[in-house]
């Protein structure tokens, strides 16, 4: 029997058991003796435990702590949490448990073995904690496994600060970006090797081994050398003693068994639809077997022992993170979570409010945007370049919608094979910052700054750049298989970071994962906008989308007791650009002035309904946004239709359906006014102004 049919007979039979399982798992009963099982399926409430959402170093309370790059986490027999802080501070803090944020070791980056902040570290990843309170730091970029012990001293346990792949005692061996940790009972240390795909073991001796993995990255399950991992981020260990990896490249949990050592995957991938876990990062099981991970998507999810998923957090879009990394599970059952894409740590604790207020999530508002200096992703830096797409723009897809999302970056025109070059100093903080090898959306991200649609690290004939940050990959036909760059590379403005694939233009992203904001504000050299949008039409209609209707004297006749839709076209040009470059607005929205032209009561100020200063986190804001016949269903000559829905809102990254509601005014005549916005703060003038009749 091959592996395909295999897989799809296990899959079709486990099938119908899965539904019955779910049952169970929520409803089984408690066993006589040992710990309650835990329970499937409960209602989260996630709440902020520390870090105020801008990013830097600061200590002190916790909403006012400031973290960069939060990453790992390990709590201690007292209830005080470790954070390993990457990123620009490369420190290991601790929050205390009345909630006060402190720095327990590391003074910037480097490699330094001392005490408290004479040590240094580089990217520290993930922690664990043995029985007598030393705390094991997988330091991704110096390659090594350093220890804290109980009186802050640092010391390294193996590694030699240099990448590579070799078994040995203490510095003799050799990692390569090692991101997951964890320590049994009796003080062997086990290593998630992230970029040799490997699962290391060192003993209590200092002898570091592999147990499993080898010849790159893959999926194969088996012994030693004979299993398969790609991209490991994440370590755990179960009540029997099994080690657990979180296999991020191949959004799978794989069990390397205490006994035969024998690596697994105990939840087959299904042959069809979405994987059981999504990339995950972080992973803790409980006593009884429960599983929670952490997802790039931004999910925090619980799977039962028989495989069923539950999504904790991030259902709701308003519930999901940036970039949930390290995970750790307190005595009570709830659970703490650092969210590395917004600097803050939450608590994930169970409620029976299903209406609870929604949480504090992503980066604030205040979080600084990159230091660009201006620079434009293209040479020259500091010189014009065209800009042909904006953030919140509709756009389609292949299939034939027109609406399928927002547009989430800014468009950067170039010639195909031009040079894309970094335009912020910064640091890779994602195991996976580059993606989608060989395809026209393959991208690369750099801290907050993320580039799409290059060659990520090659030149148009597909030779790399610079093999020392950029890891090219082939499969046994010598094709480009994927383009790695570990998780704590740094860049500089102005370096090569690949180069225009067939798309013909850089698209730009600006802010964590999942909060997007305008890159318009970065404040391009030589960028100028002093042509004021265009409204093309507007348009009132009823609930259900009929047009309202207009009496002898050409005013549109409203209703004071229903709800009214208000639709507008309009679009927008920046200077310099080729005269069918039609871009979205920044902001609409709408003011009613009375009889004598005067602001009506309650619009004194325009009400902006719709403002692209964020990206909304909801994937149906498009719909929201937008009326139908808007946009394009693909890139081409035809010019895209920006048809916005002003009664409905989209700021700030939040969205909400409504109708404007003209029963808060008194019967007359009034004028509706426009108010079409580009970022510029021009302001459409010709056919702003509709003549009403309320009624």
């Amino acid at each position: 029997m091959s592996r395909k049919t295999w897989l799809w007979t296990v899959t079709a039979l486990t099938a119908v058991a899965l539904a019955a399982t779910y049952i169970y798992e929520r409803t089984r009963p408690s066993p006589v003796e040992g710990p309650p099982p835990t329970p499937f399926g409960w209602l989260a409430q996630l709440q902020l435990e520390a870090g105020d959402g801008v990013g830097g170093w600061r200590d002190g309370a916790a909403l006012q702590a400031r973290f960069d790059d939060p990453w790992g986490l390990a709590l201690a027999a007292d209830g005080s949490l470790y954070v390993a802080d990457a990123g620009d501070n490369n420190r290991i803090r601790r929050i205390a448990v009345d909630g006060n944020v402190t720095t327990l070791a590391g003074g910037g980056e480097g490699f330094v073995d001392g005490s408290g902040a004479a040590a240094r570290f580089n990217t520290p990843s993930g922690l664990a904690l043995d029985a007598a309170g030393n705390l094991y730091v997988a330091d991704t970029g110096n390659h090594a496994i350093r220890k804290v012990s109980p009186d802050d001293i640092v010391t390294t346990l193996a590694g030699d600060g240099q990448p590579g792949e070799r078994d040995g005692i203490g510095a003799q061996a050799r990692f390569n970006g090692p991101m997951g940790v964890a320590v049994d009972a009796v003080g062997n240390v086990y290593v998630a090797d992230t970029y040799n795909d490997r699962i290391r073991r060192i003993d209590a001796q200092g002898r570091v081994s592999t147990m499993a993995g080898g010849g790159g990255p893959g999926q194969w399950d088996g012994i030693g050398a004979e299993a398969r991992f790609d991209t490991p981020t994440a370590l755990t260990l179960d009540a029997d003693g099994n080690l657990w990896v979180a296999d991020t490249g191949n959004s799978t949990l794989r069990r390397i068994a205490a006994g035969d050592g024998w690596a697994g995957t105990p939840f087959l991938p299904p042959l069809d639809g979405p994987p059981l876990v999504r990339r995950p990062l972080g992973l803790v099981l409980t006593e009884d077997g429960t599983i929670y991970a952490s997802e790039m998507s931004g999910r925090v999810v619980q799977i039962s022992r028989s495989g069923v998923r539950h999504e904790l957090i991030g259902a709701e879009p308003s519930q999901r993170l940036s970039r949930p990394a390290g995970l750790v599970l307190a005595v009570d059952g709830s659970l703490r979570v650092a969210d590395a894409g917004s600097h803050r740590v939450h608590r994930i604790v169970p409620t029976t409010d299903a209406a609870a207020a929604v949480p504090v999530v992503g980066p604030s508002i205040d979080d600084p945007l990159p230091d660009t200096g201006g620079r434009w992703p293209l040479a020259p830096q500091n010189g014009w370049h065209e800009v042909v797409g904006t953030l919140g723009e509709v756009r389609g897809n292949y299939r034939g919608d027109s609406r399928d999302h927002l547009h989430a970056g800014l468009d950067i025109r170039g010639d195909v094979g031009a040079t894309v070059l970094a335009i912020a100093d910064g640091k890779v903080d994602s195991p996976l910052a580059a993606r989608s090898a060989g395809s026209l959306n393959e991208g690369f991200a750099i801290a907050d700054l993320d580039y799409i649609h290059m060659r990520v690290g090659r030149d148009p004939a597909g030779r790399v750049l610079d093999p020392s940050r950029f890891h090219a990959q082939y499969d046994e036909d010598g094709r480009l298989r994927r383009i790695r760059v570990p998780r704590g590379t740094r860049f500089r403005a102005g370096d090569a970071l690949g180069t225009i694939n067939g798309m013909a233009h850089v698209h730009l992203q600006v802010g964590a994962s999942g909060f997007q904001r305008n890159a318009v504000q970065l404040g391009f050299v030589g960028y100028a906008d002093r042509q004021p949008p265009r409204i093309v039409a507007v348009e009132l209609s009823d609930a259900d989308g009929q047009p309202l209707p207009k009496n002898t004297d050409g005013r549109i006749v409203v209703p004071r007791d229903a709800g009214v839709q208000i639709v507008v076209e309009a679009w927008d040009q920046v200077d310099d650009n080729l005269p069918r470059r039609r871009l979205g607005l920044y902001a609409a929205g709408y003011q009613l002035l009375d009889a004598n032209g005067a602001a009506a009561p309650g619009y004194a100020s325009p009400r902006m309904s719709i403002v692209f200063d964020r990206m909304p986190a909801d994937p149906d804001a498009v719909m929201l946004a937008y009326a139908p016949d808007s946009g394009i269903t693909v890139h081409g000559s035809a010019s895209t239709r920006f048809r916005y829905v002003l009664s409905n809102t989209v700021h700030n990254g939040e969205v909400a359906a409504g109708y404007w509601r003209p029963g808060e005014l008194p019967p007359g005549e009034y004028t509706l006014r426009i108010v079409a916005r580009d970022y510029s703060g021009n302001e459409a003038q010709a056919g702003r102004d509709v003549g009403l009749v309320l009624e």
